[in-house]
């Protein structure tokens, strides 16, 4: 008896142990999944602090007149970023996140952060541990951009503050980019385009200073030539620069639909045959007037190349737009079925007007076949009210040129970079379009 109640206090001794141990097993067990979902909360909460950091400090690179001054701003933009995205005390740890790196190369900028993070154990202290380490990298590729800038200044602008809320955000629309790295050419339009300051070849940075000096002096009068300032766009993105970079963007501000379009036309002057202008529709029907200078403002041709009447000078428009080469056979003007009929050269306000529509949405589309983003922003009323031959809505064009998805049906095409539109019913919706244009660029150039 005696044997068997010893072997029972020793079975039971036994079992004590095995009980011990599988407890300190559990707790082991229960403290890696306690401080495994710690740490995964935190490392998820470090990484998304160091991404948006290396973002923040993507935007804040392009401010400054040089790369010492880039770089600064850059690093406070992340610094202050990841400490507003990561608490001080977060789930009870502590963080050190690291000086932000900026390195320039040839146009890229590289941004790169690391960050650690500690937490001490709760259950796992019975493994032996006594803190839980945590870190993340992240790293922002900033791209070269090549942008062509365009400014409506027709007439139509010319009212009760416009011209000031165009102007003033015009040139802080410019002050998100890097005057360093990026390449900008500026351009405004009416009966003409004048491009103000082309792309400096393939030298990178730009003249922001020039720029807001000439954009501080725009005036707003003329009709709507919008496809010759396409025109120059393009050519500045494609003759200009040789070697392009990685992202292209036309950035197009207008009030309305296009009137007026530029070519060689024929003429009952011979005089007038080498020379390429401007022909001009008013907004609804009636009396066309040309020729205008294509490489001004608001300039007519002059005697005998002008006339208030233009039927009395143009005897037919050409078939093909060539305002820069005769022979030019890139965008037909006639006949044309689609989307607009213009079906013969005769000179009438039905004919200019769907002409200069068609050439612009042609343009565009060419554009955006290059690879370059078209980005547009509309102003005013007269953009949501039908107008012209066919009484279009003059945003439905700006839709078109930069292939959003809530496009006309026909214009949409998914295989071309989609841009953004964006509408400012008033001049105080002219800021935060143009910041809502900027930050997308920014945004794909990352």
């Amino acid at each position: 008896m005696k044997t068997t109640a010893t072997f029972r206090r020793r079975q039971r001794g036994s079992v004590s142990i095995i009980v011990a141990v599988s407890l300190i097993a559990l707790l082991g067990i229960l403290g890696l999944a306690v401080d495994s979902g710690l740490g995964y909360m935190i490392k998820a909460r470090l990484d998304a602090a160091t991404d948006g950091a290396v973002i923040a400090a993507g935007e804040a690179v392009t401010r400054g007149a040089n790369q010492t001054e880039q770089t600064n701003n850059a690093q406070q933009a992340a610094t202050a970023f990841f400490a507003a995205n990561y608490p001080a005390g977060f789930l009870g740890s502590s963080v050190t996140a690291g000086t932000p790196s900026i390195v320039f190369n040839g146009g890229t900028v590289t941004i790169g952060m690391n960050a650690q993070a500690s937490v001490p154990v709760s259950f796992t202290k019975v493994l032996g541990f006594k803190v839980l380490n945590v870190s993340a990298s992240s790293q922002a590729i900033r791209k070269t951009l090549d942008m062509a800038f365009v400014i409506d200044t027709t007439g139509s602008l010319n009212s009760s503050g416009v011209p000031a809320a165009v102007r003033s955000n015009a040139v802080a629309f410019l002050n998100n980019f890097d005057v360093t790295n990026d390449r900008v050419a500026l351009m405004h339009f009416a009966y003409g385009t004048v491009v103000d300051v082309p792309f400096n070849g393939d030298a990178r940075g730009f003249d922001r200073t020039t720029m807001t000096a000439d954009i501080n002096k725009y005036t707003f009068n003329g009709s709507t030539n919008s496809a010759e300032a396409i025109w120059n766009a393009r050519n500045q993105l494609n003759t200009v620069i040789t070697q392009p970079s990685s992202l292209r963007v036309i950035v197009f501000f207008s009030d309305g639909a296009p009137n007026s379009f530029s070519s060689f036309f024929t003429t009952n002057q011979s005089g007038c045959n080498n020379t390429a202008g401007t022909i001009a529709s008013p907004d609804s029907p009636g009396t066309m007037s040309g020729l205008y200078n294509m490489n001004a403002l608001n300039q007519t041709l002059g005697s005998p190349c002008f006339q208030s009447n233009v039927t009395k000078l143009v005897t037919a428009m050409p078939k093909w737009y060539n305002a820069h080469n005769v022979n030019e056979q890139t965008f037909p003007i006639w006949p044309v079925s689609a989307p607009r009929a213009v079906p013969n050269g005769t000179i009438t306000y039905v004919n200019v007007n769907r002409a200069s529509r068609n050439l612009l949405e042609a343009m565009a589309s060419a554009a955006r076949d290059e690879g370059t983003y078209v980005f547009t922003l509309g102003y005013g009323p007269e953009l949501v009210q039908p107008a012209g031959p066919d009484n279009e809505l003059g945003q439905d064009l700006l839709k078109c040129m930069a292939n959003t998805a809530d496009s006309l049906s026909r214009c949409y095409n998914p295989k071309q970079p989609v841009g953004v539109y964006c509408y400012a019913a008033t001049p105080a919706d002219l800021k935060p379009c143009f910041s809502q244009l900027a930050s997308q660029i920014l945004r794909i150039s990352k």
